[in-house]
């Protein structure tokens, strides 16, 4: 397949497997770089306030090595009745996470961030939050650490892989991006990206 014509680096600021399988459809070259980066909330934060504040501390880090490039920041935070719902890490703080949630509206706010490092940008700075509400199925503790034991969620924030077979832990899924909740959302993106002057149809 060709690749397209590109005026400037584009650089994804993160380690992501499901950031970087969502960036390449659009079919551009980009490099990916991970920020190294604390992602704890700060005190009295909203989960907003959050992904923003880190989707763009992230691009900001990676811009500082890489000049006349265009870097690309996201950050995802679920939230319920206002309690920040992270990464589980392990097998334990996902159940627990999942218990929590089932039966269950939760929103996931991913936040993206394109920073412009070329001279004289026209937009130097773009950053945007996209909701995506999620209920969860009413499931038993069984079927719960049944799902965790194959899919192993435990590098995703709500512990929920809707990619995977997440998705049959899911009643439904609200949002205005359908990418947003994997962690990317490419609708805001592509218009972002527009902005910064990359043709996306070899014009």
């Amino acid at each position: 397949m060709q690749r397209k014509m590109q005026a400037a680096r584009l650089i994804l600021a993160s380690s992501s497997v499901y950031r970087r399988e969502l960036l390449s459809r659009l079919q551009f070259d980009f490099e990916s770089i991970a920020p190294e980066l604390d992602e704890s909330p700060a005190p009295g934060e909203s989960p907003e306030q959050t992904a923003l504040r880190l989707a763009q501390q992230k691009a900001e880090v990676i811009a500082k090595s890489q000049p006349e490039a265009i870097i690309i920041g996201s950050d995802q935070v679920a939230t319920l009745d206002g309690l920040q719902i992270g990464k589980p890490g392990n097998h334990e703080a996902a159940l627990a996470q999942l218990q929590l949630m089932r039966g269950r509206d939760v929103a996931f706010h991913t936040a993206l961030c394109v920073l412009d490092n070329r001279q004289q940008a026209a937009f130097p700075l773009q950053i945007q939050d996209v909701c995506t509400m999620v209920r969860f199925r009413d499931l038993s503790d069984v079927e719960l650490e049944a799902y965790l034991r194959i899919e192993q969620p435990y590098d995703c924030a709500g512990s929920a892989k809707n990619e995977g077979l997440g998705i049959a832990i899911i009643e439904s899924i609200k949002s205005d991006d359908p990418t947003a909740l994997t962690g990317l959302p490419l609708i805001a993106l592509t218009s972002m990206l527009r902005n910064t002057g990359l043709s996306f149809f070899n014009l």
